[in-house]
Parts: structure tokens; C-alpha cells; sequence
């Protein structure tokens, strides 16, 4: 059986994009503006021997199999053939026409993008201090040139927060900075204790625009260095800080706000009581803390999975909750909850701009990171907008204050964050 057949059992005879192969053989749409090229037996080989996602993407990060267009169309058309859940039976008719056994032995190793299985750099007890160094490394530290072609000058790697439909992505991440300072009440003078900082965009921005005095923690030792010589050539040695530095190693105490943004999914779900714990003990009474982070739609599943595409290639070790689990969790820790909202649509549109910028980078930075860790972003990125879009993930802001021991908030009657309200409160 040609390739081109096997295609069109899995995606149907009339799949809305353009199929090639090395064995001749076509399928699909011509002309259409996806087109997808099996470039040898490996390809094959790792379809066979890991059916579905992975295989998929071990082909494509491998180089083995070609997607030619935009990423997230091809994923986006693509959907029904990832979605197939084939019988045995269907499952053995395919295996048989695609060469029989030799297609699965011998087994072909993965790229040297994926983790392996047996995780040997990380080694530990999982969400250990130095388990958790490495597998932020594996992810943060690929190269801050790269990241500034993807991120663009923000430097942010978290949801923006778009004001309007046709705001920028610098836009977007500078009103999601802003609205996570004004949930926070933010003011001249205040201590903030921002972990798992990134490249510091929330520490200049408080530090910046509103006087705050602000520490922010990493892991990665990369993001670190890059964030102190931005800070440094702001000018804002005086009230911004970053280290590289685990979260649970802060010594201070006593901070007036905490924002968390894009940490969380990183922590572990056996370890998410302490967290909200440690983070409640380190802020004021009467003070705010902000968690920002990617959720599962529900609690029926998994936390991690560790077969999967994301867990091998991109994030090691890190676990998704429902937003009813987290925001449970925090308010039996310490925090009165105020406020929570939805971002998942902003993700959709954060991550859409993301993949527009490596494609326009797309040759510098092959150079930069090699053709494989690029494939491995262009794959990811593409593939968790379409996740966001279609509601598989989402991004939760949760807002709680440390009450008083007299069981006060000192929070508004109504939010005071959104920008006319804010403006009309400064002015009174």
C-alpha cells in the first residue's frame, strides 16, 4: 500500500492539505497552503513505533517528515487524523501495509531534543531543589538570543493580557504587567517578591512605573544575568533585583505584595501545599498575592503526562490542576480569595504572535539553536495555541489577600484594577 493510501485511512480521502512521500505517492488538496512531506522509512518508522502525537512529532523534529505553511493551520486541519482512536485490528491492516514488523524493529532513537524515558539529568526525588534546576534549565536556558526573536522585546514567556482585539503582542504583555501591579494595589514604597521572574518583566515594571521595590527569583541561570544587565541599563539597580535563586531559598520576609506568573505549573501537585504555604509566609498581613498560571479545563485527568510530547520535549516534570483544585488550595492556606478570571483566549493570541515572530526569525535562529530545537518550538508553540483555542488548557489569575488577625481584608467594595477605575481613584 502507497503512503498516500495510508494517509487518507487515517485523515479521510478529501483531508485539507497536501500529502507527499519519498515513495511518489500523493494525497489530499494540491496547492493547498499546508503541505506535508514524509521524507524517508524513519519517518515510518516513528509513526509505527510510537502511534500518534509523539511519532508525529519525533518525524518532524527529526527532520524526517516536513510541514511546509503555518504550523498551526496544519495542526488545526490535521486534528481528525490525531483524534482517530483506530482498533487493533485497523491498527494491524496499517502496521502490515506500511512493511510489517521491519517498520518497528529496529527501534529508531528519538531525537536528541527528547528526555529520555529513564530522565538520567534528572535525577532525584521529583520537584527536588537540583531535580528542579535542571529541568527549568532544560527549558529556560536554550539561549536568551532565541528567546528575544520569539518573545520579542518584552522578554515576557507568559499570557499577555490583550486590552483590545488589535492590540500588539508589546502591547498586551505592558497591560498584563500593568493589571497584575493594580490587583496587587501597588505603591511607592512597597516591597514585592516576584518568583519565578523570567527575564524580570513584572520586577522592572513595578520598579518603573510605580516605585515598588522589587525582588524576583529564578531558576535558570540564564534568565538571571540577562534580567540584572536589563535592569542595570534601566537604571533601576535601586529598586529592582533578580536572583538566581530557587524560590524556597528567599530569606526575607515581610513583603507588602507577591506576584507568581507562569511558576506554578512548575512546582508539582505534591507539592502545591507548601507552596501556597511558603508564599503566605513570607507576605504581610493585608497583603496581596497574585498566582498566574496555566490549568486543565477540569480535575478528570492526569496531572502530567509523561508520555506525551510536552513532558518529553519541552516542560520535564510539569503538572497542570484545575483551576477549582488551586483556588482551593489557596484559600485553605492562608489566602482569601477576591478574584479570579479566564485568559485563555489571550493565550491563544500570545502564543499566535509568538509563532509569527519565529517564523520571521526562522533562519537566525536554526542558526542560533539548530534545526531541531527550532522544530521543537515551532511544534510546541503552534500546537498549544491550538490547545488554548480549543479549551484542552487554560490561564487562570487568581487574586487572594492575607487577611488580618481581626479577619480584615482592606480590599475595595468593588475591583479598583481596570484602567478607568484606577484613573478615576488617582484623581480623586
Amino acid at each position: 500500500m502507497a503512503l498516500a493510501e495510508v494517509f487518507e485511512t487515517i485523515a479521510g480521502p478529501d483531508a485539507p492539505v497536501e500529502f507527499t512521500a519519498y515513495d511518489g505517492s500523493s494525497a489530499g488538496t494540491p496547492g493547498s497552503a499546508v503541505k506535508i512531506t514524509v521524507r524517508s522509512p524513519i519517518a515510518v518508522s516513528y509513526l509505527a513505533q510510537a502511534p500518534g502525537a509523539l511519532g508525529l512529532a519525533r518525524a518532524y523534529v527529526s527532520g524526517h517528515l516536513d510541514v511546509d505553511g503555518d504550523m498551526f493551520t496544519a495542526l488545526s486541519r490535521l486534528s481528525r487524523a490525531q483524534q482517530t482512536h483506530m482498533g487493533w485490528a485497523d491498527r494491524l491492516r496499517l502496521l502490515q501495509a506500511l512493511g510489517g514488523p521491519k517498520v518497528l524493529l529496529p527501534r529508531i532513537p528519538p531525537p536528541p531534543q527528547e528526555v529520555p524515558v529513564n530522565r538520567r539529568f534528572l535525577s532525584g526525588r521529583m520537584h527536588s531543589k537540583s531535580r528542579d534546576a535542571n529541568a527549568i534549565s532544560h527549558h529556560y536556558d536554550v539561549s536568551n538570543r532565541f528567546y528575544e526573536w520569539v518573545l520579542g522585546p518584552s522578554m515576557a514567556y507568559t499570557c499577555a493580557c490583550y486590552p483590545a482585539a488589535d492590540a500588539t503582542l508589546e502591547e498586551a504583555q505592558d497591560y498584563k504587567h500593568d493589571l497584575v501591579a493594580r490587583k496587587l494595589a501597588l505603591k511607592p514604597g512597597m516591597r514585592l517578591l516576584d518568583v519565578g521572574c523570567g527575564w524580570g518583566g513584572m520586577v522592572r515594571h513595578a520598579a518603573r512605573e510605580y516605585g515598588v521595590k522589587a525582588l524576583g527569583v529564578t531558576l535558570s541561570e540564564q534568565q538571571a544575568l540577562w534580567a540584572q544587565q536589563a535592569i542595570k541599563r534601566a537604571g533601576l539597580e535601586d529598586l529592582a533585583e533578580v536572583r538566581h535563586l530557587d524560590y524556597r531559598d528567599v530569606s526575607e520576609t515581610g513583603f507588602d505584595a507577591i506576584s507568581s506568573i507562569g511558576l506554578t505549573e512548575h512546582i508539582g501537585k505534591q507539592n502545591l501545599l507548601g507552596y501556597f504555604s511558603f508564599l503566605n509566609g513570607k507576605l504581610k498581613a493585608g497583603g496581596r498575592m497574585l498566582n498566574h498560571c496555566i490549568t486543565r479545563p477540569d480535575n478528570t485527568g492526569p496531572s502530567i503526562k509523561k508520555e506525551g510530547f510536552i513532558n518529553r520535549y519541552v516542560f520535564p516534570d510539569g503538572e497542570l490542576e484545575g483551576p477549582g483544585y488551586l483556588i482551593g488550595l489557596m484559600n485553605d492556606h492562608g489566602f482569601e480569595i477576591r478574584h479570579e478570571e479566564n485568559l485563555r483566549e489571550h493565550y491563544a493570541k500570545t502564543l499566535a504572535a509568538w509563532c509569527a515572530n519565529l517564523d520571521a526569525h526562522w533562519d537566525e535562529a536554526v542558526a542560533e539553536v539548530g534545526q531541531g530545537t527550532a522544530r521543537v518550538w515551532r511544534l510546541y508553540m503552534a500546537g498549544s495555541q491550538l490547545g488554548f483555542d480549543r479549551n484542552v488548557v487554560q490561564l487562570h489569575q487568581v487574586l487572594g489577600v492575607k487577611l488580618h488577625a481581626d479577619g480584615s481584608a482592606g480590599m475595595p467594595l468593588r475591583p479598583d484594577w481596570e484602567p478607568a477605575q484606577a484613573r478615576a481613584k488617582a484623581s480623586a
